[in-house]
């Protein structure tokens, strides 16, 4: 039994499209259910564009079967997503998850199936990662590995792990020492810890950054392909937590994964070349947002 796929989609009609473009181009999208979950406008001026997305997503899409829930008001990523994934898991056990600005590669819906099928009775394995950095010298790791952080980007999950899930960060973060932070936040290189103390402060709402601290909390992993099967087409500033700039670009694997590791372990290899390039985009973000506010001063 294939794994249903639940897309999240909002107000961004051009991302929408191309994600269902790509996601049609599957080899398994003819044999698998669609569940879309459209968000309702936030304010008159997303009236507009919902709608365009919502006539989008009603095309006649080359999947088994699709579902659509199109909300009356504005419920927000972080609630849809956890209403949505929960609502679908409950009934199916296990659900591959995109939004609407991951573009896919046509063996993204095998690599995530093949996954779930392999770890499914491995506690420590909660997540299927669609998405890898653009790490250096990527040939130097496996095909698949695991890695603890988990990841947004296209994912996918069993109901044995979504079942841990906690939304409330308090009762999450609680026990946390210094030593705690600093593996969550990979040595100190990511600002995992920074999304924490913002969510608490009630400047970010992120379903995602909850979903990790679960795992921690677990000493669960995350599976991760050494080439993406996802893309990330919304850093553009178009979406809603989104940035301009194309550091995460990636290029799109052309080919079935066929290795799975058998030891439930993170790779060293793989991790410490995360961190490297955790701790060297930083840079390159600053650098290239600077020539972006140029850009559009200059435009103005």
């Amino acid at each position: 039994m294939l794994a249903p796929i639940v897309l999240f989609v909002y107000n961004r009609p051009k991302h929408t499209r191309r994600t269902l473009a790509a996601l049609e181009k599957n080899i398994l999208a003819k044999d698998s259910l669609l569940f879309i979950v459209s968000d309702g406008p936030k304010n008159a001026d997303a009236v507009e564009a919902v709608n365009q997305v919502r006539s989008i997503i009603r095309e006649p899409w080359e999947f088994k079967h699709i579902t659509i829930l199109e909300r009356t008001r504005n419920w927000g990523l972080a609630e849809n997503v956890i209403d949505g994934v929960t609502k679908v898991i409950q009934e199916h056990e296990q659900v591959i998850v995109f939004e609407d600005d991951l573009e896919t590669s046509p063996y993204a819906l095998t690599y995530f199936n093949d996954a779930l099928m392999r770890y499914a009775q491995e506690e420590r394995v909660m997540e299927i990662s669609g998405y890898m950095y653009p790490v250096q010298h990527p040939k130097r790791l496996p095909k698949t590995f695991f890695f603890r952080v988990a990841n947004s980007w296209g994912w996918a999950t069993w109901k044995r792990a979504w079942d841990k899930f906690n939304p409330d960060i308090h009762e999450l973060t609680k026990d946390f020492k210094r030593k705690d932070i600093r593996n969550f936040s990979v040595d100190g290189t990511e600002n995992f810890w920074k999304q924490v103390k913002e969510y608490r402060a009630g400047k970010i709402n992120s379903w995602a950054i909850r979903w990790y601290l679960s795992i921690f909390k677990e000493q669960g992993l995350v599976l991760y392909p050494r080439e993406s099967m996802v893309q990330n087409i919304g850093t553009d500033g178009s979406g809603t937590h989104s940035d301009v700039d194309d550091v995460y670009r990636v290029e799109l694997a052309q080919s079935k994964v066929k290795y799975f590791p058998t030891d439930i372990v993170e790779n060293k290899k793989a991790y410490e070349a995360i961190k490297y390039f955790y701790a060297h985009r930083k840079g390159n973000l600053l650098e290239r947002g600077l020539r972006f506010i140029i850009k559009k001063l200059r435009r103005s």
